[in-house]
C-alpha cells in the first residue's frame, strides 16, 4: 500500500469516526431535551448524507452502525436511538440506491420501508420503551396518519439539503 493511498485510508477512517461521535452528541442532546429527539434523529441522519456522497461503499453503513450502537448504549433516554437506528439512520443510504430506480418504483419501495420502519417505531414505543398504557390506540392512529402526511415532505426535503450540499456546500469542503 503506497503513502498518498494510506494517507486517503487514514482521513476517511478518521472522518468516519468524527461522523459517528458527532451523531452520539447529537442524538444525546435530543435526550436531554425530549422534544426534539425526533429532530436530533432526522440531524444525525445528515451526518450518513455526508458519508454516503463523499465515500461511499461501507462508510456510510459504518457511520450508521457505530452511531446508532454507541447512542443505545451511551444515553440515559432510548427514544432518540430507536428513531435512528429504525428509520433515520439507514434510510438517506437507501434513499440513494432507491432513486436509481424509476421514480414510482422508487417511490413505492421508499413508501413500503417507511411504512415498515414506523410499524416498527409503534410496536417498540408501545410494549419495550415502556410507553403507558392508558394511551388510547387512537394515539398510535394519529401518529401513523401524520407521519405517512409528513414523510413525503422529508424526502423532498432531504433531496433538497442533499442538492444544496452538492452544488454549494461541497467546494467549500474541499472533500474532492
Amino acid at each position: 500500500m503506497n503513502k498518498n493511498n494510506r494517507s486517503a485510508n487514514i482521513r476517511k477512517l478518521t472522518t468516519c469516526a468524527m461522523l459517528a461521535a458527532l451523531g452520539v452528541v447529537l442524538l444525546y442532546l435530543g435526550s436531554m431535551i425530549e422534544v426534539a429527539d425526533l429532530s436530533m434523529a432526522v440531524l444525525a441522519s445528515l451526518l450518513c448524507v455526508f458519508a454516503v456522497i463523499e465515500y461511499g461503499g461501507s462508510a456510510p453503513w459504518l457511520v450508521f452502525g457505530v452511531t446508532g450502537l454507541l447512542s443505545l448504549i451511551l444515553i440515559p433516554q432510548k427514544t432518540p436511538a430507536v428513531f435512528y437506528l429504525l428509520f433515520f439512520g439507514y434510510y438517506p443510504i437507501l434513499k440513494e440506491k432507491l432513486e436509481k430506480r424509476p421514480r414510482v418504483i422508487s417511490w413505492v419501495l421508499k413508501e413500503v420501508i417507511f411504512n415498515i420502519a414506523l410499524v416498527l417505531i409503534l410496536v417498540l414505543s408501545r410494549f419495550l420503551l415502556m410507553a403507558s398504557d392508558a394511551q388510547p390506540i387512537l394515539l398510535y392512529v394519529i401518529f401513523a396518519v401524520l407521519a405517512e402526511a409528513i414523510f413525503p415532505l422529508y424526502d423532498i426535503a432531504l433531496t433538497r439539503l442533499i442538492s444544496l450540499y452538492l452544488y454549494k456546500l461541497r467546494k467549500r469542503f474541499r472533500m474532492k
